[in-house]
């Protein structure tokens, strides 16, 4: 089976994993998902990822990131959502980085100085490809 594509899959994955509360979900590995899962990381939106060997492919493991209050445990991820798809790609320059959730959530852009954070983008000066965003 093949994947269209292997970013909105990985989103799905972790979208539905979330949903029901499982500690991790694995998806198999390339390079740009695990640049995304490093970013996820860094801004604290799920607590670690691993590249794994499961024969002969490589798998990216990604521990989901919860909070417990009064017991209860509660997302600390709330909304994933793919911005440039196969059929439609969004593409932005320095001066227009959306900002999700009026800057309280994250956006992922790929830039010609590889994937980052859209506040590091703005930090740098640079645009490109938005990806996802993330709250």
């Amino acid at each position: 089976m093949t994947i269209e594509d292997p970013i909105a899959d990985m989103l799905t994955r972790i979208r539905n994993a979330n949903e029901r509360f499982h500690p991790r979900v694995v998806i198999p590995h390339s390079k740009l998902k695990e640049t995304i899962a490093q970013i996820l990381v860094a801004e604290g939106y799920v607590q670690d990822y691993k590249v794994t060997t499961d024969g002969t492919r490589r798998m990216l493991t990604v521990t989901l990131k919860y909070k417990d209050k009064d017991g209860k445990q509660i997302k600390v991820l709330t909304g994933l959502r793919l911005m440039s798809k196969l059929s439609r790609r969004v593409y932005v320059d320095k001066n227009k980085i959306p900002r999700s959730l009026d800057g309280l959530g994250l956006t992922i852009i790929s830039t010609s100085q590889g994937v980052v954070s859209g506040k590091e983008a703005r930090a740098r000066g640079i645009g490109g490809e938005v990806i996802c965003m993330v709250w």
